[in-house]
């Protein structure tokens, strides 16, 4: 099982995933804990989108800037 997802994200998939999951949970399609756990997972997801962007405008703002990427040093431990 791979860690890494193929799909692209952005503000607006999670948010249309949680809307999609509350219309669910609103039908009984599915139970309050996988609705718990799905928002849990969209919470840590935005966390890292904004993590990206606050990067983006720090590059921006700063030209001799040195961020560690979190993809290269996962890399380099696997």
């Amino acid at each position: 099982m791979s860690l890494v997802s193929k799909k692209s994200a952005n503000t607006k998939v999670i948010f249309k995933h949680l809307c999609d999951q509350m219309d669910k949970l609103n039908m009984k399609l599915v139970s309050v804990e996988e609705v718990k756990a799905q928002a849990n997972l969209a919470k840590q997801a935005n966390n890292l989108l904004n993590y990206e962007l606050n990067k983006g405008i720090a590059k921006a703002k700063f030209e001799n800037l040195i961020i560690n990427e979190i993809e290269d040093s996962h890399e380099r431990s696997i």
